[in-house]
């Protein structure tokens, strides 16, 4: 009982990157630019979307809805970390308000890789098949890919933040990250961790190594259709349409499998605190940007959008 008191009352702080304030201001600075940059950037995807009907096709609804799942993704945790940066790791976050934290970012993370699976298919119907894409593709078939996306990740938020928050906390309440990020967390438990930390790895293997599978597979397919493409305008469209793709794809699962899919024996605070900037700040801003360069119809829309105001 003394032990579920200890946990029951603790508050965490976040270690800061350095003593330094002015050091301190100037991160802070950079993840408000970063932050506000994905969010302008996403909520334009969105929109475009949203308000042309020329983009009303099964690529840019995920596309959409890949931008949505971007800003609550990066809202879940830039707000803490940058007060957390101003204080110098002086703002508390309860059990309670840590464990919601974790649990967003585990739901939009896997439900973020389980739709890059999603879009990838998407993209080997439209190449493989193109003159069946609309009847494979049908709306009702879009929408339960994309609602299947988020039950997956709630399926695997939950049970692994519950498992995760059982564990009892002590006096050791400086997690070594700017949020609470599974393994960060874990390393703060005075317990016994090893069910724990083979369990997160499961899950973090099967989120990753499955959808990526997937991903591949869809492009081996999709290289063989393309290179059958007898127009080389032809080819440069699909090629441009899949590399803005694939670019996401290398970004966003090379980072976290390099964070969870490392040995815990091998796991480190500090590098897995630099890398994550790359998958919660820079990713979101790198999707957009990707995507819209590389993409004419979505460049084309945003002019349109432009010309009006």
């Amino acid at each position: 009982m003394e032990e579920i008191n200890t946990t029951a009352n603790i508050q965490f702080f976040f270690r800061p990157f350095s003593a330094d304030p002015k050091i301190q201001v100037g991160i802070f600075v950079a993840f408000l630019v970063m932050y506000l940059t994905s969010l302008s950037g996403n909520t334009t995807v969105a929109v475009l979307v949203q308000i042309n009907h020329s983009l009303h096709i099964p690529m840019y609804f995920f596309l959409a809805n890949l931008a949505v799942l971007e800003i609550f993704y990066t809202s879940a945790i830039a707000p803490l970390a940058l007060a957390n940066l101003l204080s110098m790791g002086k703002t508390p976050v309860s059990i309670p308000g840590c464990g919601t934290q974790m649990f967003f970012f585990i739901f939009l993370g896997g439900a973020d890789c389980v739709l890059l699976a999603v879009m990838a298919y998407d993209r080997f119907v439209a190449i493989c098949y193109p003159l069946r894409y609309t009847r494979i593709m049908s709306w009702p078939l879009c929408v339960e890919l994309m609602v299947g996306s988020l039950v997956l990740g709630f399926l695997l938020s939950l049970p692994l933040t519950i498992l995760i928050f059982h564990l009892p906390f002590c006096n050791n309440n400086k997690i070594y990250h700017f949020y609470c990020d599974m393994p960060a967390v874990i390393h703060l438990a005075c317990a016994d961790t090893h069910v724990h930390k083979t369990a997160l790895y499961i899950i973090s293997f099967i989120v990753l190594s499955i959808p990526l599978s997937l991903i591949f597979i869809s492009y081996v397919f999709i290289m063989a259709a393309i290179l059958r493409i007898r127009s080389a305008k032809g080819r440069h469209r699909a090629f441009s349409t899949c590399s803005s793709h694939v670019l996401v794809v290398l970004l966003q699962y090379g980072c976290t499998s390099f964070i969870y899919l490392s040995p815990s024996s091998g796991y480190s605070p500090e590098m897995g605190r630099v890398v994550s900037v790359v998958y919660t700040f820079i990713t979101p801003i790198l999707n957009p940007l990707i995507y819209s360069i590389r993409n004419k119809e979505l460049k084309d829309a945003l002019r349109r959008a432009l010309k009006k105001f």
